[in-house]
């Protein structure tokens, strides 16, 4: 590249270079669709995301290396090493992320291995470097410019005998070429006799490129098969080859190929959802061979649910990936079955695919890169049949011919030291069996009446097992199961026994019965052993409960909680679906009168005040189908149910203003598990993941509230029983049972945590069935080839993010030697996305690292979320965020966020508190009369939402809405309620956006106006500032609008609205707002705001306790008071961007921040009816939808001569300390890199300077999400020439 075409490139990307432009933005972190992966040794795996090239090193433990910007604006789809050997080691300058290491700093050489990236029309070099002081630190550096071609890569080849790094090149249009990287020119050119398009190909090289054939898949569904280079002498610039080979049979386009030489095996992936194997032959290799002349289709595998995107070919299997979010390993030789399926993905489909050689017999890597920007890597044994990638192979016990088993129970506990080989099953004859070391015996029989009917329920005891047998008389039978004579018969009132279960308190063992009538039999049992070695149990009496009135009366989960020393609470749950609250006296010990009287009570019902009622009741809270678990952590109790949700609840004082001892149960937020898995079991907590050496206590408490435990959820998923982790969306444990409705026990049988692994006991159709083999260790989450496989790279959404909303920040607290080891501060930007999945998560950002942490993942929402707005403030540690949301189904949510930082983890944390919902359907259903009104249409969904107002403890919220209707809420922490104050359809069609503006002028009046666009492209502007106070009486209707603006020829996406100038000027204020439509233009219009004579402008914008069912007074009433609103002057720009824009923020006054689905990120500067471009950058973030941007200020020391400059845009605050007489030298300066500053922006020192620089950050999301830094820049020599060498490209032209 000569320097004519160098200055020319750089004048392009940067037209001011001279002036050392004042801005820049970099990306500063970023989640894209993983579209390529490679293993390489076993060693390392790199990935591309956008065109960020990440390498991960896999010894001793896959774990993150190093990141590098390779190809501009193009998105990385390929990765091609050089060879399998080391490039000769040599002394080199490397340079990483931008950064120069100096050659006299090395003191030892390093290896190095060089790889082809490529994707779009481009192509790169780079090379991973090793040191030998830190061979597991990876390094990477460009090592040549930016190719660009002219038109798609498809798939690159190394030529493996040349060293003069030439490449073979396969192109879109049917073609290949032979590039010198060096020169940067294509030496040879080929296309072929068939011009069509191409979906994939794949480059079979030798040594030369005369060899050369390539395999595509075109757009024709059918794979051709031709030769580039057919002899040297036949090579021209009009030459086209005729095809060898073509193999038909597909009935989709084919997005992958993949060869497998020493079986001759060839392997496409299509659109049709299949993956077809082909028996072609020798291709390739020394004369450039082309295959069998009659090639065959050997298999045609069909397992995928939707697209097949990759495709990989090994010794004996087919490895398989595609867009349903599965990948499939086909066992090849045995009928063409799936033998392993490896889901780890939120959504969105597995994009990349990767799969290590596992020569000699060694185990596969296998890596899978998602739409959802998540890494995923697994070890895969050969010769090992796992029908499902998660799922046991199931062991039947041989149960022998004793009845057919009712009940299975694990007989052990939760003790870590007591094996996986003891079980407890009884039949329907009323026998319980044990199966012990490999053999099943008889431990009880039971009499008549308990041959129809039994429940049964274990526990240990003191190293004993007890057993509880409840009949249909009301009968229960309790024996240890080393001694079953020793057992004691217990009696209520007759009727079925519906449910046993043992309880442990504090230090007493409970055994609860659920009886006729809604009774809960309740004892004391102790178990002691004599002194000749018998066992007696000792059972005391203690009052039962007695359940609410319903249909469903019997009790179906309990937990016991000793809250003071004379204080016992129960919550239990029902199978009608409630949650019931019992308290009693901690003496609960009886005399032998009360004895008698409790079981006379029990037998005859005659003593009534012997049972207890319940204090509190939620009732009906999981639905009709009942309550499955309760269970307590750290002071939160965590219930289930079959329809499908985790309730996170609190037991609290029903009035903190009484003290008389009322408690009630609280329910904080509900969790919902994955889709379709309704029927959920148990909650169990996640073991927290302590770093070593850390000695910090761990705080229970967040801002006034408990901590809520990260917890997976247990269940059945249709046939299969399912461990599900809410938070990454994923799989931990599946055993295909055949669903619900059965008797089954989960091993470790620890009641609350969840240590990463588990086996299943279960009974299917009269079997006893594991999900692994008694007696065996159980599969641990760290090992390798463990079920989950390791998550290299969390992924966030999958699907497209439509709305974001950024919180604050929180600052990196570490332990106390390294808070005394570094003066700099960390923090952790905490935003919340919402999008197509429905679901809400919770994001914790550090902008120096890049690195993204999933803290909540939020499932309140029935369909997906459009909009987003939050009310933040800093409590204590905690940022503390009250959080909205609006979508599908007309549904909004509102949730109370709290962030700290873990000290003990840490990591940054986040405990939800659900508020309050609303849903329009659900609101009509309650409406008087409805049935003279029309129903709202169950497709409507809330487009944008907005706070109009925050004042005495409530939110007034405007929201626009798809049915053509503006309304407006009123939101009540205090109260959980969210109420309809008014709405209107003034704008007769679908309202896109709304945005609020509040004005005061000098005698403190307010005036509010709020701002609606709809699809018309016209602006509404409502005057709300009479219609705020709600009246008590009298007759209302919705205003209407003062002012309507026409500022776009189709729908208005985006509105950003601020003062220009305030209200003390006679004139009033102006008002700007900048709009942003389909049509792609940019339009900001000036409205100019005059107040009446005597200055006042209507209420005080304040609203009484009560919001509902009030009156609004008419926002169109012709008052003297009424202020005047009109069109100033209004300018666009048509062609802002390519396509729609589809959203805009203001950054600071002045400043807006655009995107579009044309990937660009655009800055303007607006000054009065100026509109001025002041930047650009190209996203790599696909259909962009949501934007979110804010200031930080940041303090920035430096030694030596500095000379700051204030921004043109932001303004930079100067510590006094550091301020010198030299400010008036620097002013005067005429270099042309440090240009005087205006104003009063003049600083300098010679010594020290120390500044608060307010730095801008804009977050784009659509298909993933960017983070982008926008600050002052200042480049030295060094960094300029590192800034050449990034962006510098060369246009790759053939060479006659």
């Amino acid at each position: 590249m000569n320097s004519s075409q160098h200055s020319r490139i750089l004048s392009e990307c940067f037209p001011n270079r001279n002036e050392r432009l004042p801005l820049k933005m970099e990306t500063a972190a970023l989640v894209a669709p993983i579209t390529a992966l490679e293993l390489f040794h076993d060693r390392f795996l790199l990935s591309g995301e956008g065109p960020v090239l990440s390498v991960y090193g896999l010894q001793p433990r896959p774990d993150v290396g190093a990141s590098l910007s390779v190809l501009q604006h193009y998105r990385i789809h390929g990765i091609r090493p050089r060879s399998r050997d080391a490039v000769p080691t040599r002394r080199s300058t490397v340079t990483i992320h931008g950064q120069r290491e100096n050659e006299n700093n090395s003191t030892s050489e390093r290896s190095f291995y060089d790889f082809a990236v490529f994707g779009g029309k481009a192509v790169r070099l780079v090379r991973l470097g090793l040191d030998p002081r830190d061979v597991e630190t990876p390094h990477l550096e460009v090592l040549a410019p930016l190719m660009e071609l002219q038109d798609w890569v498809l798939d690159v080849r190394w030529l493996s005998s040349d060293k003069r790094s030439l490449l073979c090149v396969a192109v879109a249009h049917n073609a290949a070429l032979l590039l010198d990287s060096a020169a940067g020119s294509a030496l040879v050119q080929c296309s072929c006799l068939e011009g069509c398009l191409l979906y994939s190909a794949l480059l079979l090289v030798d040594e030369c490129w005369a060899n050369t054939v390539l395999v595509g898949g075109t757009v024709f569904n059918q794979l051709v098969i031709w030769k580039p280079g057919r002899g040297d002498e036949m090579i021209n610039p009009g030459h086209k080859a005729p095809v060898e080979r073509r193999l038909l049979g597909h009935s989709g386009v084919i997005f992958s190929i993949s060869y497998l030489q020493e079986k001759g095996y060839l392997a496409s992936a299509s659109d049709d959802r299949s993956v077809r194997v082909w028996g072609v032959g020798a291709l390739g290799g020394p004369g450039g061979r082309c295959g069998d002349s009659n090639p065959t289709c050997l298999r045609v595998l069909y397992g995928h649910q939707a697209r097949v995107f990759s495709v990989h070919l090994s010794a004996g299997y087919v490895f398989s990936a595609g867009e349903d979010g599965a990948c499939l390993v086909w066992d090849l030789g045995g009928g063409g079955k799936v033998i392993r399926t490896l889901k780890g993905h939120r959504a969105g489909g597995v994009r990349s695919l990767a799969v290590s050689g596992g020569a000699g017999g060694d185990d596969r890597w296998v890596a899978t890169g998602g739409g959802d920007g998540g890494v995923r890597l697994w070890k895969v044994e050969d010769g090992v049949e796992r029908k499902e990638g998660l799922e046991e192979k199931l062991t039947d016990l041989k149960f022998p011919d004793l009845g057919l088993p009712k009940v299975v129970c694990i007989a052990g506990g939760e003790e870590g030291n007591m094996c996986w080989s003891q079980f407890l099953v009884c039949t329907d004859r009323g026998t319980v069996c044990r199966y012990s070391d490999g053999s099943w015996e008889t431990v009880w029989e039971g009499p008549p009446e308990f041959h129809s009917y039994c429940v049964m329920d274990t526990t240990t005891a003191s190293t004993v097992t007890l057993c509880a047998v409840g009949n249909i008389s009301g009968s229960i039978q309790v024996f240890p199961t080393s001694h079953p004579l020793s057992g004691i018969h217990l009696a209520g009132r007759p009727g079925k026994i519906y449910s046993v279960s043992w309880k442990k308190g504090t230090d007493k063992l409970y055994l609860l019965a659920s009886g006729a009538e809604g009774l809960v039999y309740r004892w004391c049992v102790d178990v002691k052993m004599t002194e000749n070695g018998s066992l007696v149990l000792s059972v005391v009496p203690l009052p039962a409960f007695l359940l609410p009135l319903c249909s469903k009366r019997w009790l179906t989960a309990a937990i016991c909680l000793q809250r003071h020393s004379d204080q016992v609470l129960w919550v239990c749950g029902d199978r009608r679906g409630s949650l019931l609250l019992f308290q009693e006296d901690g003496n609960f010990e009886l005399s032998r009168t009360d004895h008698g009287k409790v079981s006379e009570g029990l037998q005859t019902g005659g003593e009534t005040r012997m049972t207890l009622q319940p204090v509190s009741c939620l009732f009906g809270v999981h639905g009709k189908h009942g309550v499955t678990s309760v269970c307590e952590y750290q002071g939160l109790f965590y219930s289930t149910g079959k329809d499908g949700c985790v309730r996170i609840f609190r037991v609290s004082p029903a009035k903190p203003e009484t003290s008389n001892g009322e408690l009630h149960l609280k329910v904080l937020r509900v969790q919902r598990a994955c889709r379709g898995m309704e029927w959920l079991e148990r909650v169990l907590i996640l073991e927290p993941e302590v770093p070593e050496d850390v000695g910090v206590e761990r705080e229970n408490v967040i801002g006034g509230e408990l901590r809520e435990n990260r917890f997976v959820i247990v269940g059945f998923h249709a046939v299969h029983f399912v461990v599900w982790d809410p938070v990454r969306q994923e799989r931990l444990m599946a055993v295909p049972c055949g669903g619900g409705h059965r008797s089954w026990s989960l091993w470790p049988s620890h009641p609350v945590l969840w240590s990463g692994r588990g086996a299943l006991v279960f009974i299917k159709q009269g079997a006893i069935l594991t999900s692994q083999p008694p007696g065996e260790m159980l599969g641990c989450a760290g090992e390798a080839g463990r079920a989950g496989g390791w998550s290299l790279r969390e992924g966030i959404h999958g699907r497209g993010i439509w709305c974001v909303c950024r919180l604050g920040r929180i600052e990196e607290i570490g332990t106390d030697c390294q808070t005394q080891t570094g003066d700099s501060k960390t923090f952790w930007e905490i935003v919340v996305t919402g999008g197509e999945d429905t679901n809400l998560a919770v994001l914790a950002i550090n902008p120096v690292s890049g690195l993204i942490k999933v803290l909540s993942v939020i499932t309140d929402h029935i369909s997906g979320v459009r909009a987003l707005t939050a009310i933040t403030r800093a409590q204590g540690k905690a940022l503390c965020a009250l959080l909205l949301s609006a979508g599908g189904r007309a549904q909004i949510q509102c949730n109370r966020l709290l962030v700290v930082w873990d000290r003990q983890r840490l990591t940054p944390s986040c405990q939800v508190i659900q508020v309050a919902s609303h849903r329009l359907d659900i609101q009509w259903e309650k409406k008087r009369n409805r049935h003279k009104t029309v129903k709202m249409d169950p497709e409507s969904r809330y487009v944008s939402i907005e706070v109009v107002e925050e004042k005495a403890g409530r939110l007034l919220v405007a929201l626009s809405c798809s049915d053509g209707a503006l309304r407006l809420f009123s939101v009540s922490e205090a109260e959980s309620l969210i109420d309809l104050l008014w709405e209107t359809f003034y704008h007769q069609r679908c309202v896109l956006c709304v945005a609020t503006c509040s004005l005061q002028d000098v005698k403190g009046n307010r005036c509010k106006l709020l701002f609606s666009a709809a699809t018309d492209g016209t602006i509404a502007v409502w005057h709300l500032t009479e219609s705020l106070p709600i009246l008590s009486s009298g007759a209302t209707t919705p205003p209407i609008p003062c002012l309507v603006i026409p500022a776009h020829q189709s729908g208005v996406n985006s509105l950003a609205v601020w003062v220009e100038k305030l209200g003390q000027h006679e004139d009033g204020c102006l008002v700007t707002v900048a709009s942003g439509g389909d049509d792609g233009q940019l339009t900001v219009s000036t409205v100019r705001v005059q107040y009446p004579e005597d200055g006042k402008v209507g209420g005080d914008g304040g609203f009484p306790p009560t919001c509902y069912n009030h009156t609004l007074m008419e926002a169109h009433d012709q008052s003297p008071n009424q202020v005047h609103v009109h069109l100033h002057s209004q300018s666009s720009i048509p062609l802002a961007h390519a396509a729609s824009l589809t959203a805009l923020k203001l950054l600071s006054p002045g400043l807006l921040v655009s995107t579009s689905s044309d990937q660009r990120v655009c800055l303007w500067r607006v000054s009065g009816t100026s509109i001025s471009h002041s930047g650009a950058l190209c996203s790599h973030v696909a259909d962009a939808a949501g934007l979110a941007v804010w200031e930080e200020e940041e303090e920035d020391e430096k030694m030596g001569f500095e000379t700051e400059q204030v921004n043109t845009i932001w303004k930079e605050k100067v510590d006094p300390v550091c301020q010198t007489s030299h400010v008036k030298e620097e002013e005067t300066s005429d270099d042309p890199r440090n240009p005087a500053p205006d104003g009063d922006g003049n600083t300098g020192s010679r010594e020290c300077s120390k500044k608060i620089t307010s730095v801008g950050w804009v977050l784009v999301c659509g298909q993933g999400l960017q983070l982008l830094r926008l600050e002052n820049s200042r480049m030295d020599e060094e960094m300029w020439q590192s800034r050449e060498k990034e962006i510098e490209r060369v246009k790759v032209t053939f060479q006659k």
